[in-house]
């Protein structure tokens, strides 16, 4: 299913297709990027999202230390997608970004011990107390 969405002044707009998963991340640096309790991320193959307008990036080690990129709008500070070392060749696109968002289809909760308690976990959803392995990771079926 094809997908579309931008940044805020629209500066940045992309469209992609094939979700293979997402959910939602309770971790410290996807609250502080939402500015909110976490952050909703659908999974796509990066060589099936194409993105127009210029975007920055920003590099932190996660806690297994691989290196999440976050790219942004650099006008509106809009948060697009992020690129994750240890799963090369996958982009983590924000849901909140999403011109739909009834298009995400989240699969699980990740870092839940790490989530605010003031933020409401869906008990239909799969959860981990932090990173699973990619083989323990829900997927959508196509």
């Amino acid at each position: 299913m094809k997908f579309e969405g931008g940044c805020l002044c629209n500066a940045v707009r992309y469209e992609g297709y094939d979700q293979q998963g997402g959910g939602h991340c309770h971790c410290i640096d996807c609250r502080k990027t939402s500015g909110t309790g976490h952050g909703s991320h659908m999974v796509v193959p990066q060589d099936k999202l194409k993105v127009s307008g210029e975007i920055k990036f920003f590099d932190k080690p996660s806690d297994s230390g691989n290196i999440v990129s976050r790219s942004f709008c650099p006008t509106c500070g809009s948060a697009i997608y992020s690129k994750n070392s240890g799963m090369p060749g996958m982009a983590f696109v924000r849901a909140s970004s999403l011109d739909d968002p009834n298009v995400f289809q989240p699969q699980m909760v990740v870092y839940k011990k790490r989530a605010a308690n003031w933020d409401f976990i869906d008990p239909t959803l799969p959860s981990f107390a932090g990173m699973p392995s990619i083989q323990d990771m829900p997927v959508i079926e196509a």
